[in-house]
């Protein structure tokens, strides 16, 4: 590319960003590499292209007039993912018994070739999701293993979370461990990597968050400010700031920099299920035992929403990879389905006759995919408001199911104690 701005800016290649839509930009300045986002999320496939490339130009030094048609080309192809057919129906491919004992949790990475599953038999194990192989097993923990994680979209380590109130990094590739994280003094039950893979997040019955380096597996601080256990926690992708969601009914907002309290956020009556964090870092979702979900302005810790349409305990919630949409799943079998900017239901689905354990958007977000203590999983339209597909046949309850970056692959994972993989 080799155009140069004031001397000082060299923009090196364009990087197309499907989910969500965006374009990243690589330039040199000063002698160093650096990047940045140009972030289309309210982009549709009949936007006028013309017109936003003239604005993103006026703002954006280094889209010069000779780089607009390069720019508009990619633009073009973002539109036409965007306008791509949803799958029509996934198919099972493998049926895997992943743990003699029972299993606690499952994570896929972001390209959907590996998976990983958490059991009470004390390991995590790596498998190949195309052959359904298990490529290692990761030993070395003295209690149940809860909580898992992959360091995406970078997908090269695990973090495995356990009652023996450890937290273990891993080398996916050779499954070594690579460093064993101690501090707590009770089971850890959730953990999480930032979007940078330099930090790993872990919460604990002993009412504490912590943060670690994940290169040295050093402890850089311990948030305390909960009064009950921490069982949920979430990074911002911007701003430095990890949300930690407590039995204490609470949740709290922490500068990862400076580990002080930014914000608690208070109006739940009973405890946090889950907490969910909008892609551009301005939004908190966090679901609750009260049978209501909240919607958090992040900057000022205030609530914007409370939705109280559903009769029970509210089980999981989760944005869209816009932040556009959120949704809700329930004790009570439903999952609601809503507009983040209208600030109101879109659609709502009571196919499934038990818990609702987990929910996932698509990429697109289009779809929505539960896990149910019916021992099914399901995909739901929408804009058609229905369950477009039941993927069935598991011998127990569904505790979770996870869907991979192109959406093409989706791992459910039961109490029977296997895990199936469809692929679309």
């Amino acid at each position: 590319f080799g155009f140069v701005f004031r001397t000082t800016m060299r923009l090196v290649r364009f990087l197309l960003r499907f989910h969500p839509p965006g374009i990243i930009l690589e330039y040199i300045r000063k002698g160093e590499l650096h990047t940045k986002s140009i972030d289309l999320l309210d982009l549709t496939p009949d936007a006028d292209v013309n017109a936003l490339v003239e604005d993103i130009s006026s703002q954006e030094p280094l889209i010069t007039e000779k780089k607009m048609q390069q720019v508009k080309d990619l633009i073009k192809r973002l539109q036409k993912r965007l306008a791509k057919k949803d799958i029509s129906k996934y198919k099972l491919k493998k049926k895997i018994k992943a743990h003699v004992l029972p299993l606690t949790n499952i994570c896929i990475n972001k390209a959907g070739t590996k998976f990983i599953t958490g059991s009470y038999d004390r390991t995590c194990r790596i498998w190949d999701t195309g052959s359904g192989k298990e490529l290692h097993c990761l030993e070395g923990h003295k209690n149940v293993v809860y909580s898992i994680a992959f360091n995406n979209p970078f997908g090269d380590k695990v973090a495995t979370a356990s009652f023996d109130k450890t937290c273990m990094l891993w080398d996916v590739e050779t499954g070594k461990c690579l460093h064993t994280l101690q501090g707590h003094t009770a089971e850890i039950v959730c953990l999480s990597f930032d979007f940078e893979s330099a930090l790993v997040a872990t919460g604990s019955m002993d009412r504490t968050a912590r943060l670690w380096d994940v290169n040295s597996g050093k402890e850089m601080a311990v948030l305390q400010g909960h009064t009950s256990e921490v069982v949920c926690l979430a990074f911002s992708r911007v701003g430095n700031i990890l949300a930690t969601g407590s039995f204490d009914n609470t949740c709290i907002l922490w500068n990862t920099l400076t580990h002080r309290q930014l914000h608690c956020l208070i109006g739940h009556q009973k405890p946090i299920s889950n907490i969910s964090i909008s892609f551009d870092g301005t939004l908190l979702l966090s679901g609750s035992m009260d049978a209501t979900c909240r919607l958090w302005d992040i900057e000022g810790g205030t609530c914007i929403m409370t939705n109280t349409s559903q009769s029970d305990v509210v089980l999981d919630v989760a944005f869209d990879c816009t932040g556009q949409r959120f949704a809700s799943s329930c004790v009570d079998g439903t999952v609601m389905v809503f507009d983040t900017k209208l600030l109101k239901c879109i659609a709502t689905f009571k196919d499934h006759s038990a818990d609702v354990t987990k929910v996932v958007f698509n990429p697109k977000g289009s779809r929505v995919v539960t896990s149910c203590a019916d021992k099914t999983a399901k995909v739901f339209d929408i804009a058609k408001k229905k369950c477009v597909q039941t993927l069935d046949g598991h011998g127990g309850e569904l505790f979770s199911c996870v869907i991979n970056y192109e959406g093409d692959t989706i791992v459910t994972a039961s109490k029977d104690n296997f895990v199936r993989v469809w692929k679309g």
